[in-house]
């Protein structure tokens, strides 16, 4: 009986909460053009390098004294884990797809994201004001895909919209707003929070900070909060545009300050009545890797060069889409070995490392540190920072391919058998004989072979054919060379002319 009370008092205490919302589709698509078109005080296309989301970024939105909770997830194929992740957190999806472009690579990915994590669908066809926009081709495409729209008979909702003129943001969020009734989302705001850990980072001047995403109860200042890789109490609790706030409730995405360490993204979060309570959850913990120690004395690895980097990032999710897409870079003859990787500033014991291990330093969207600057100077350690993820690939891999080392290559490019020896004198000689193969030039060395053994190498010095000087002679002519070395040429001799290079 009293259980049966208890369960009564959480239904009653059952409230709606806003849907949370993840966008989805191909890079430059308009999936932040469209965030930016349905809250235009909050420009977010033109914060990021290149135009492309970099990291999970979360958006509340009101219309109509209504809440929307929106997930911006990173465009570019390096980030999959994180569009992954961004699916699996919604309640919605909204699959955006470019009018004039139809269904691609990473719109493929999504779907297949969306349908993994049992998503609610919604389709937004995007950029109808192109001339080349062709809606019913895209949901012909869709169709292909296992994707029906409601206009072809199918469950999935589709709004045709243009986020540059804003024609049909309004009933994209009609639909939003009715499919998230279907869906029936409550919360117990009487509850202590719990949700995930969508974003984090290492600020230097204010230490370990995260993103969290309420999926129920309330998270207030003061509260004890744990994950599996790490806990705290809660210091400071702000909204997504960086204001100071008392609590957040289910659906809202908060910024906090207060983790002891920097906890893993994907983590879930629970509140906690103490400290020690909290640190019960370590027990389950996945141990993180130790930093790597320094390997400078190993350049080669298996018959391969070692190209070791040192990875600092701003954010965690941007640090394991860079890990993922650098791992998948493969190289014949380098191997590379990633450090350290970490999000933070670059700092001092990143330079004593990058010394000792003779490794590059990449930075992305970071900071260097004043005193770590000072080191890199004073010995000779390479700093490369960059804003935008694809640029840092290409260097990595133009980094691999310049440690390759040189090798001297040989390429043979005539033989000539000697008919005659016209002049010995001391180390020089002038031979007559005919061109078996190939094509001889002018000023390239020679190997003499007898009976099959090689007996050495000469220099050419002239080369001519009816007592004229030519630059080049092919197969089957007859022609003299002034050769210098040691090698004393005698008749039947082959002479084989090569050439060498030093080749990557």
């Amino acid at each position: 009986m009293p259980k049966e009370t208890k369960k009564q008092k959480n239904l009653d205490n059952l409230q709606v909460r806003p849907p949370v919302v993840v966008v989805l589709g191909h890079v430059d698509h308009g999936k932040s053009s469209l965030l930016e078109a349905i809250r235009d005080d909050f420009v977010i296309t033109s914060k990021e390098s290149g135009g492309i989301t970099q990291h999970v970024a979360a958006y509340e939105v009101e219309h109509q004294g209504r809440k929307i909770t929106f997930i911006d997830t990173p465009g570019h194929e390096a980030f999959s884990a994180i569009r992954s992740r961004g699916a699996v957190l919604a309640d919605i999806a909204v699959l955006v797809v470019a009018a004039d472009e139809g269904v691609k690579t990473q719109t493929k990915e999504a779907i297949k994201h969306i349908k993994e994590s049992a998503t609610q669908m919604i389709v937004a066809i995007n950029k109808i004001d192109k001339p080349a926009a062709d809606p019913e081709r895209v949901k012909r495409e869709l169709q292909r895909e296992d994707i029906s729209v409601e206009s072809m008979g199918g469950q999935t909702p589709c709004v045709n919209i243009s986020a540059k003129t804003k024609e049909g943001i309004e009933e994209l969020l009609e639909v939003i707003f009715l499919v998230a009734e279907m869906e029936n989302l409550t919360t117990d705001p009487s509850k202590p929070a719990e949700g995930v850990i969508i974003e984090t980072r290492l600020n230097p001047s204010r230490g370990p900070t995260a993103t969290l995403l309420i999926t129920d109860g309330v998270l207030k200042k003061g509260d004890i909060v744990g994950a599996a890789s790490a806990i705290g109490k809660i210091k400071a609790l702000e909204n997504f545009q960086g204001k100071s706030i008392e609590t957040a409730g289910a659906s809202i995405p908060a910024t906090t300050l207060g983790f002891e360490t920097l906890p893993k993204i994907g983590d879930r979060f629970t509140v906690f009545p103490n400290i020690e309570a909290a640190k019960n959850i370590g027990d389950k913990a996945v141990e993180m890797p130790a930093e790597s120690a320094p390997e400078s004395a190993a350049q080669t690895e298996n018959g391969k060069q070692i190209l070791n980097l040192i990875i600092k990032a701003d954010m965690a999710g941007s640090l394991e889409a860079i890990i993922g897409i650098l791992q998948n870079i493969a190289h014949e003859k380098v191997n590379l070995r990633i450090l350290k990787a970490e999000a933070g500033p670059i700092n001092e014991s990143d330079v004593k490392l990058a010394q000792n291990s003779k490794a590059r330093i990449v930075g992305f969207r970071v900071k260097t540190e004043p005193v770590a600057l000072s080191l890199c100077q004073r010995n000779e350690v390479r700093i490369k920072a960059f804003d935008i993820i694809y640029e840092l690939e290409q260097y990595v891999k133009e980094m691999m391919e310049k440690a390759v080392k040189a090798e001297l290559v040989r390429t043979d490019l005539a033989k000539l058998k000697v008919l005659v020896v016209f002049l010995t004198d001391k180390k020089r000689q002038i031979v007559g004989g005919k061109i078996l193969e190939g094509e001889v030039k002018k000023n390239i060395r020679l190997e003499i072979s007898r009976n099959e053994e090689v007996l050495g190498r000469s220099k050419m010095l002239g080369l001519q054919k009816n007592k004229k000087a030519i630059e080049t002679a092919k197969k089957n002519e007859e022609i003299g060379i002034l050769c210098e070395g040691d090698i004393k040429i005698q008749e039947d001799d082959i002479i084989t002319f090569f050439v060498e290079e030093f080749k990557k």
